[in-house]
């Protein structure tokens, strides 16, 4: 017979954790090093992604 795993239901704050930040626009940006010259402007383009839910956004230069 198998082993029995108890299950725990998450509580509120961790099934939403970081997301009422986002929410609220407080979001954790990093810059993403991948695409840093947009072909169609001709321009330097800076992309943040944010630790935390994952939106994008784009800066030209």
């Amino acid at each position: 017979m198998g082993e029995v795993i108890p299950f725990k239901r998450p509580k509120p704050s961790e099934k939403h954790r970081g997301k009422t930040m986002c929410k609220s626009g407080f979001h954790k940006w990093e810059i993403q090093k991948e695409k840093e010259f947009d072909v169609k402007q001709g321009k330097l383009v800076t992309v943040y992604c944010c630790k935390r839910c994952g939106t994008r956004k784009t800066k030209s230069h």
